[in-house]
C-alpha cells in the first residue's frame, strides 16, 4: 500500500493582497475538490493577516502529481500574491516527486514514528 504524502506551504501575503489571495483560493478549491486523491487541503491565515499556512495531505505520490497539474494553472498568480517562505514535505517522497517540486526548495522531513488515524 502506498504511503500518504503530507506537505505544508508557508508564506507571507504581499501588502494589500489578502482579498486577492482569498479569491484565488476559492478558484483553486473548485478544482482541488475534484482531485479524488487529495485528502486534506486546508488554508489558514495568521492573526496578523500577512502570513499563510496551507496543509495538504494526499492519498499517495500519484495523487500529488494530479494536484501539481492543478497547481500549475495557478502558480504564477499565487506567487505574485504570496512569497513562499517554506515548503516542507513530511513523508518519504519518491525521486520523481522530489524532482517535480525541486523549484520550490523543499525541506524534506523523514518520518521516524507515530501514527495517523
Amino acid at each position: 500500500m502506498s504511503e500518504n504524502i503530507i506537505w505544508t506551504v508557508e508564506g507571507n501575503i504581499k501588502e494589500g493582497q489578502k482579498e486577492d489571495l482569498i479569491a484565488l483560493m476559492n478558484e483553486m478549491l473548485v478544482l482541488v475538490e475534484q482531485e479524488t486523491g487529495t485528502l486534506n487541503y486546508q488554508w489558514t491565515i495568521g492573526e496578523n493577516d500577512n502570513s499563510l499556512h496551507v496543509y495538504e495531505k494526499y492519498k499517495d505520490a500519484e495523487s500529488t502529481f494530479t494536484h501539481l497539474g492543478t497547481w500549475s494553472k495557478f502558480a504564477d498568480r499565487f506567487t505574485s500574491i504570496v512569497d513562499i517562505t517554506r515548503f516542507t514535505i513530511f513523508s518519504d517522497a519518491p525521486t520523481e516527486l522530489r524532482e517535480a517540486v525541486a523549484g520550490l526548495n523543499p525541506v524534506f522531513m523523514k518520518p521516524v514514528g507515530g501514527f495517523a488515524r
